[in-house]
């Protein structure tokens, strides 16, 4: 179960880099600050 403090389970999302699509893990920025956005996709009705 997630709870807040604890370590967050490791997962890879799509994302856009460097006008690139890309595949990120969180284990590959293990030590660093990490921030999460979502939002629904742009012209939805969410």
């Amino acid at each position: 179960m997630i709870q807040v403090g604890k370590k967050a389970p490791d997962f890879t999302a799509p994302g856009f880099h460097q006008g690139n699509f890309v595949n990120e893990t969180l284990s590959e920025h293990l030590g660093k600050w990490v921030l999460l956005c979502f939002y629904p996709g742009d012209f939805t009705f969410v």
